[in-house]
Protein backbone atom coordinates (compact mmCIF):
# COMPACT_ATOMS: atom_id res chain seq x y z
CA UNK A 1 0.00 0.00 0.00
CA UNK A 2 2.57 2.60 0.75
CA UNK A 3 4.39 1.92 -2.63
CA UNK A 4 1.64 2.59 -4.13
CA UNK A 5 0.70 6.08 -2.73
CA UNK A 6 4.34 6.79 -3.51
CA UNK A 7 3.79 6.09 -7.25
CA UNK A 8 0.18 7.86 -7.31
CA UNK A 9 2.38 11.08 -5.52
CA UNK A 10 5.23 10.61 -8.07
CA UNK A 11 2.51 10.08 -10.87
CA UNK A 12 0.87 13.16 -9.94
CA UNK A 13 3.74 15.59 -9.90
CA UNK A 14 4.91 14.05 -13.33
CA UNK A 15 1.50 14.64 -15.28
CA UNK A 16 1.19 18.35 -13.25
CA UNK A 17 4.68 19.10 -14.66
CA UNK A 18 3.83 17.57 -18.28
CA UNK A 19 0.78 19.91 -18.47
CA UNK A 20 2.55 23.32 -17.37
CA UNK A 21 5.54 22.50 -19.73
CA UNK A 22 3.42 21.57 -22.77
CA UNK A 23 1.25 24.40 -21.89
CA UNK A 24 4.22 26.74 -22.38
CA UNK A 25 5.78 24.75 -25.41
CA UNK A 26 2.05 25.20 -27.28
CA UNK A 27 2.26 29.26 -26.60
CA UNK A 28 5.47 29.18 -28.34
CA UNK A 29 5.27 26.86 -31.25
CA UNK A 30 2.12 28.91 -32.14
CA UNK A 31 4.46 31.78 -31.94
CA UNK A 32 7.52 30.73 -33.87
CA UNK A 33 7.46 31.68 -37.85
CA UNK A 34 7.38 28.73 -39.94
CA UNK A 35 10.75 29.02 -41.79
CA UNK A 36 12.74 31.22 -39.48
CA UNK A 37 11.98 28.84 -36.41
CA UNK A 38 11.53 25.33 -37.61
CA UNK A 39 15.12 23.80 -35.42
CA UNK A 40 13.42 25.36 -32.73
CA UNK A 41 10.11 23.81 -33.73
CA UNK A 42 11.25 20.57 -34.33
CA UNK A 43 13.55 20.40 -30.60
CA UNK A 44 10.25 21.32 -28.89
CA UNK A 45 8.32 18.61 -30.72
CA UNK A 46 11.20 16.06 -29.28
CA UNK A 47 10.86 17.33 -25.48
CA UNK A 48 7.02 16.94 -25.68
CA UNK A 49 7.32 13.04 -27.13
CA UNK A 50 9.92 12.85 -24.38
CA UNK A 51 7.46 14.03 -21.74
CA UNK A 52 4.67 12.19 -23.39
CA UNK A 53 6.84 8.87 -22.95
CA UNK A 54 7.86 9.61 -19.44
CA UNK A 55 4.41 10.05 -18.35
CA UNK A 56 3.57 6.98 -19.98
CA UNK A 57 6.14 4.55 -17.95
CA UNK A 58 5.31 6.48 -15.03
CA UNK A 59 1.96 4.91 -15.47
CA UNK A 60 3.22 1.74 -16.53
CA UNK A 61 5.57 1.32 -13.16
CA UNK A 62 2.89 2.61 -10.88
CA UNK A 63 0.75 0.08 -12.67
CA UNK A 64 3.02 -2.78 -12.19
CA UNK A 65 3.44 -1.11 -8.30
CA UNK A 66 0.02 -1.02 -7.52
CA UNK A 67 -0.60 -4.85 -8.65
CA UNK A 68 3.01 -6.14 -6.91
CA UNK A 69 1.48 -4.80 -4.13
CA UNK A 70 -2.22 -6.10 -4.16
CA UNK A 71 -0.95 -9.61 -4.90
CA UNK A 72 2.16 -9.09 -2.01
CA UNK A 73 -1.61 -7.96 0.43
CA UNK A 74 -3.60 -11.06 -0.70
CA UNK A 75 -0.78 -13.27 -0.23
CA UNK A 76 -0.22 -12.01 3.46
CA UNK A 77 -4.12 -11.67 4.44
CA UNK A 78 -4.64 -15.66 2.61
CA UNK A 79 -1.98 -17.01 5.96
CA UNK A 80 -4.73 -15.63 8.40
CA UNK A 81 -7.09 -17.80 9.67
CA UNK A 82 -10.46 -17.47 9.16
CA UNK A 83 -11.60 -20.33 11.13
CA UNK A 84 -9.35 -22.82 12.77
CA UNK A 85 -11.52 -26.42 12.46
CA UNK A 86 -8.66 -29.29 13.25
CA UNK A 87 -4.79 -29.30 13.93
CA UNK A 88 -2.61 -31.85 12.84
CA UNK A 89 1.28 -32.77 11.52
CA UNK A 90 2.15 -34.31 8.16
CA UNK A 91 3.39 -38.03 8.91
CA UNK A 92 7.12 -36.62 8.50
CA UNK A 93 6.41 -34.07 11.93
CA UNK A 94 7.68 -30.94 9.61
CA UNK A 95 4.75 -29.13 9.06
CA UNK A 96 1.87 -28.27 11.30
CA UNK A 97 -1.46 -28.07 9.22
CA UNK A 98 -4.51 -26.13 10.73
CA UNK A 99 -7.86 -26.71 8.40
CA UNK A 100 -8.77 -22.92 8.26
CA UNK A 101 -12.13 -22.55 5.86
CA UNK A 102 -10.24 -21.87 3.07
CA UNK A 103 -7.86 -24.51 2.21
CA UNK A 104 -4.77 -25.55 4.62
CA UNK A 105 -2.71 -23.46 6.64
CA UNK A 106 1.06 -24.65 7.11
CA UNK A 107 3.60 -23.39 10.34
CA UNK A 108 7.25 -24.55 9.22
CA UNK A 109 10.37 -23.61 10.62
CA UNK A 110 8.95 -20.59 12.04
CA UNK A 111 6.67 -19.08 8.85
CA UNK A 112 3.72 -20.01 7.80
CA UNK A 113 2.14 -20.66 4.26
CA UNK A 114 -0.53 -21.91 2.59
CA UNK A 115 -0.50 -25.40 1.37
CA UNK A 116 -0.98 -26.15 -2.27
CA UNK A 117 -4.49 -27.74 -3.69
CA UNK A 118 -7.84 -26.93 -4.06
CA UNK A 119 -9.10 -24.92 -0.69
CA UNK A 120 -11.72 -27.16 0.70
CA UNK A 121 -13.35 -25.80 3.75
CA UNK A 122 -12.54 -29.53 5.74
CA UNK A 123 -14.29 -30.13 9.11
CA UNK A 124 -13.66 -33.21 10.92
CA UNK A 125 -9.84 -33.06 10.11
CA UNK A 126 -8.39 -35.99 11.61
CA UNK A 127 -4.39 -36.72 10.67
CA UNK A 128 -3.40 -40.56 9.95
CA UNK A 129 0.32 -41.89 9.47
CA UNK A 130 -0.22 -41.55 5.61
CA UNK A 131 -2.16 -37.95 5.39
CA UNK A 132 -5.17 -37.16 6.91
CA UNK A 133 -9.12 -38.29 6.45
CA UNK A 134 -11.92 -35.35 7.05
CA UNK A 135 -14.97 -34.02 5.82
CA UNK A 136 -16.62 -30.41 5.60
CA UNK A 137 -17.33 -28.52 2.16
CA UNK A 138 -15.32 -28.09 -1.34
CA UNK A 139 -13.62 -25.13 -2.68
CA UNK A 140 -15.46 -22.69 -4.74
CA UNK A 141 -16.09 -24.03 -8.30
CA UNK A 142 -15.06 -27.52 -7.47
CA UNK A 143 -16.84 -30.46 -9.61
CA UNK A 144 -16.85 -32.13 -6.20
CA UNK A 145 -20.22 -32.78 -4.17
CA UNK A 146 -21.19 -30.39 -1.13
CA UNK A 147 -20.95 -32.11 1.82
CA UNK A 148 -17.58 -33.72 1.08
CA UNK A 149 -18.76 -36.75 3.18
CA UNK A 150 -15.47 -38.40 3.95
CA UNK A 151 -12.29 -38.06 1.98
CA UNK A 152 -8.93 -38.76 2.48
CA UNK A 153 -5.60 -37.43 1.19
CA UNK A 154 -1.99 -38.63 1.15
CA UNK A 155 0.04 -36.07 -0.81
CA UNK A 156 -0.70 -33.17 1.65
CA UNK A 157 -4.45 -31.61 0.50
CA UNK A 158 -3.15 -31.82 -3.11
CA UNK A 159 -5.70 -34.09 -4.24
CA UNK A 160 -8.16 -35.89 -1.90
CA UNK A 161 -9.75 -39.15 -2.40
CA UNK A 162 -13.87 -39.36 -1.70
CA UNK A 163 -14.14 -42.65 0.27
CA UNK A 164 -17.85 -42.48 1.35
CA UNK A 165 -21.28 -40.00 1.66
CA UNK A 166 -20.31 -37.22 -0.63
CA UNK A 167 -23.50 -34.93 -1.12
CA UNK A 168 -25.15 -36.33 1.60
CA UNK A 169 -23.69 -35.88 5.30
CA UNK A 170 -20.88 -33.24 6.83
CA UNK A 171 -19.12 -35.08 9.82
CA UNK A 172 -17.96 -32.76 12.01
CA UNK A 173 -16.84 -34.73 14.65
CA UNK A 174 -14.74 -37.42 13.02
CA UNK A 175 -11.80 -39.04 14.38
CA UNK A 176 -9.09 -41.73 12.87
CA UNK A 177 -6.57 -44.04 15.04
CA UNK A 178 -3.38 -42.65 13.74
CA UNK A 179 -1.92 -45.95 12.89
CA UNK A 180 -4.71 -48.42 12.60
CA UNK A 181 -6.65 -45.98 10.49
CA UNK A 182 -10.12 -47.06 11.75
CA UNK A 183 -12.93 -44.18 11.63
CA UNK A 184 -14.65 -43.07 14.34
CA UNK A 185 -17.89 -40.92 13.15
CA UNK A 186 -20.54 -39.00 14.76
CA UNK A 187 -23.06 -38.95 12.16
CA UNK A 188 -25.70 -35.93 12.81
CA UNK A 189 -28.74 -37.31 10.37
CA UNK A 190 -29.62 -40.74 8.90
CA UNK A 191 -28.05 -41.66 5.30
CA UNK A 192 -27.84 -43.61 2.78
CA UNK A 193 -25.81 -45.88 4.87
CA UNK A 194 -26.49 -44.77 8.43
CA UNK A 195 -30.29 -45.30 9.39
CA UNK A 196 -30.43 -43.31 12.52
CA UNK A 197 -28.00 -40.29 14.22
CA UNK A 198 -24.84 -41.13 16.36
CA UNK A 199 -21.66 -42.82 16.82
CA UNK A 200 -20.94 -45.41 13.99
CA UNK A 201 -16.70 -46.81 12.44
CA UNK A 202 -14.83 -48.00 10.50
CA UNK A 203 -12.35 -50.90 10.31
CA UNK A 204 -11.95 -51.15 6.46
CA UNK A 205 -11.47 -47.25 5.33
CA UNK A 206 -14.96 -46.54 5.12
CA UNK A 207 -16.51 -49.31 3.12
CA UNK A 208 -18.63 -50.63 5.75
CA UNK A 209 -19.90 -49.16 9.22
CA UNK A 210 -20.81 -50.16 12.38
CA UNK A 211 -23.16 -48.54 15.07
CA UNK A 212 -22.15 -48.36 18.53
CA UNK A 213 -24.14 -49.00 21.40
CA UNK A 214 -23.10 -46.14 23.07
CA UNK A 215 -24.18 -47.61 26.50
CA UNK A 216 -23.37 -44.97 29.60
CA UNK A 217 -23.83 -41.56 26.91
CA UNK A 218 -26.73 -39.44 27.84
CA UNK A 219 -24.85 -35.95 26.91
CA UNK A 220 -24.58 -34.38 23.71
CA UNK A 221 -20.81 -35.29 22.53
CA UNK A 222 -18.47 -32.34 21.65
CA UNK A 223 -15.11 -33.45 20.84
CA UNK A 224 -13.63 -37.18 19.91
CA UNK A 225 -10.26 -39.31 19.75
CA UNK A 226 -9.47 -42.64 18.93
CA UNK A 227 -6.19 -44.36 20.40
CA UNK A 228 -3.65 -44.83 17.54
CA UNK A 229 -3.19 -48.21 17.62
CA UNK A 230 -6.03 -49.87 19.53
CA UNK A 231 -9.41 -49.48 17.38
CA UNK A 232 -11.35 -50.44 20.18
CA UNK A 233 -10.29 -47.42 22.23
CA UNK A 234 -12.32 -44.54 21.63
CA UNK A 235 -12.83 -41.20 24.08
CA UNK A 236 -15.80 -39.10 23.93
CA UNK A 237 -15.66 -35.68 25.31
CA UNK A 238 -19.36 -33.99 26.64
CA UNK A 239 -20.14 -31.08 28.60
CA UNK A 240 -19.59 -32.35 31.99
CA UNK A 241 -16.38 -34.50 31.15
CA UNK A 242 -14.69 -37.41 29.30
CA UNK A 243 -16.08 -41.38 28.80
CA UNK A 244 -14.05 -44.04 28.01
CA UNK A 245 -14.70 -46.98 25.86
CA UNK A 246 -12.62 -50.21 25.50
CA UNK A 247 -15.55 -52.03 23.10
CA UNK A 248 -15.73 -49.88 20.09
CA UNK A 249 -17.96 -47.27 21.61
CA UNK A 250 -20.33 -49.80 22.67
CA UNK A 251 -20.22 -49.36 26.40
CA UNK A 252 -18.67 -45.80 28.20
CA UNK A 253 -17.65 -45.07 31.84
CA UNK A 254 -17.20 -41.63 32.74
CA UNK A 255 -13.69 -40.84 33.83
CA UNK A 256 -13.49 -37.19 34.26
CA UNK A 257 -16.01 -35.70 36.00
CA UNK A 258 -14.95 -31.56 36.22
CA UNK A 259 -16.17 -29.53 33.48
CA UNK A 260 -16.06 -29.22 30.14
CA UNK A 261 -14.17 -31.96 27.64
CA UNK A 262 -13.36 -29.59 24.69
CA UNK A 263 -10.88 -31.29 22.91
CA UNK A 264 -9.04 -34.43 23.38
CA UNK A 265 -5.89 -36.35 21.79
CA UNK A 266 -4.77 -40.04 22.42
CA UNK A 267 -0.56 -39.87 22.02
CA UNK A 268 1.40 -42.86 20.72
CA UNK A 269 2.10 -43.95 24.25
CA UNK A 270 -1.94 -44.43 24.66
CA UNK A 271 -2.21 -41.70 27.01
CA UNK A 272 -5.18 -38.77 26.71
CA UNK A 273 -4.42 -35.12 26.80
CA UNK A 274 -7.65 -33.42 27.49
CA UNK A 275 -8.31 -29.76 27.03
CA UNK A 276 -11.15 -28.37 28.93
CA UNK A 277 -12.94 -25.62 30.67
CA UNK A 278 -14.31 -25.27 34.39
CA UNK A 279 -14.32 -21.64 35.72
CA UNK A 280 -10.82 -21.36 33.19
CA UNK A 281 -9.47 -23.59 30.43
CA UNK A 282 -6.91 -26.38 31.51
CA UNK A 283 -5.36 -29.15 29.87
CA UNK A 284 -4.74 -32.46 31.41
CA UNK A 285 -3.17 -35.76 30.77
CA UNK A 286 -4.49 -39.02 32.16
CA UNK A 287 -2.82 -42.70 32.08
CA UNK A 288 -6.19 -44.56 31.00
CA UNK A 289 -4.76 -47.61 32.44
CA UNK A 290 -4.64 -45.96 36.00
CA UNK A 291 -6.83 -43.19 35.39
CA UNK A 292 -4.66 -40.68 36.91
CA UNK A 293 -4.17 -37.67 35.37
CA UNK A 294 -1.98 -34.55 35.55
CA UNK A 295 -2.36 -31.35 34.92
CA UNK A 296 0.06 -29.75 32.71
CA UNK A 297 0.60 -25.47 32.61
CA UNK A 298 -0.65 -23.15 29.64
CA UNK A 299 -0.95 -19.69 29.20
CA UNK A 300 -3.62 -17.84 30.32
CA UNK A 301 -6.73 -17.97 28.21
CA UNK A 302 -8.97 -15.19 28.69
CA UNK A 303 -12.65 -16.38 27.88
CA UNK A 304 -11.52 -18.67 25.63
CA UNK A 305 -10.49 -22.73 25.74
CA UNK A 306 -8.92 -25.59 24.02
CA UNK A 307 -10.58 -26.57 20.74
CA UNK A 308 -8.08 -29.01 19.36
CA UNK A 309 -4.39 -30.75 20.47
CA UNK A 310 -1.95 -32.58 18.49
CA UNK A 311 1.16 -34.03 19.07
CA UNK A 312 3.96 -34.52 16.25
CA UNK A 313 4.18 -37.80 15.43
CA UNK A 314 8.12 -37.51 14.77
CA UNK A 315 8.71 -35.71 17.89
CA UNK A 316 6.99 -36.46 21.48
CA UNK A 317 8.05 -33.21 23.01
CA UNK A 318 6.14 -31.43 20.69
CA UNK A 319 2.95 -30.10 21.25
CA UNK A 320 0.68 -27.71 19.92
CA UNK A 321 -3.18 -26.47 20.37
CA UNK A 322 -5.69 -24.11 19.00
CA UNK A 323 -8.41 -22.14 21.17
CA UNK A 324 -11.48 -21.05 20.27
CA UNK A 325 -10.61 -17.92 19.56
CA UNK A 326 -8.19 -18.81 16.98
CA UNK A 327 -5.31 -18.36 18.92
CA UNK A 328 -2.29 -21.05 18.35
CA UNK A 329 0.82 -21.93 20.63
CA UNK A 330 3.51 -24.69 20.09
CA UNK A 331 5.72 -26.31 22.57
CA UNK A 332 9.22 -27.84 22.60
CA UNK A 333 9.11 -29.55 26.01
CA UNK A 334 5.60 -31.06 26.14
CA UNK A 335 3.53 -28.31 27.80
CA UNK A 336 6.44 -26.73 29.72
CA UNK A 337 6.50 -23.73 27.69
CA UNK A 338 5.00 -22.04 24.96
CA UNK A 339 5.25 -19.88 22.14
CA UNK A 340 1.94 -18.31 20.40
CA UNK A 341 2.53 -18.21 16.75
CA UNK A 342 -1.00 -17.43 16.10
CA UNK A 343 -3.37 -14.32 17.76
CA UNK A 344 -7.09 -14.35 17.29
CA UNK A 345 -6.10 -15.99 13.61
CA UNK A 346 -3.42 -13.23 12.95
CA UNK A 347 -0.46 -15.83 12.29
CA UNK A 348 2.90 -14.63 13.58
CA UNK A 349 6.54 -15.87 12.20
CA UNK A 350 9.92 -16.19 13.70
CA UNK A 351 11.21 -12.36 14.32
CA UNK A 352 7.98 -10.63 14.88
Amino acid sequence: MGLTLVGIALLTLILFAWLIVTKRQMEQLKNVKAQEDREKRVKLSVTAKYLKWSVATSILLVSIIGVITLMSGDSEESMDLMHAHGLGYSPDGKEMIIPAHDGLRIYEDGSWMAAEGPKHDYMGFAPSSDGFYSSGHPAPGSALKNPLGIVKSTDGGKTIQTLVLDGQTDFHLLAVGYSSHVIYAMNPQANSIMDEPGLYFSTDDAKTWTKSQSNGIREEPISLAVHPSKDAIVALGTPTGVYLSKDNGNHFEKVVTNGQATALLFNEEGDLFMGGYQNNANLQKMNVENRKAEKLPIPTLTEDAIAYIAQNPSNKNELSFVTFKKDVYISDNQGLDWKRIAEQGKVITDGE
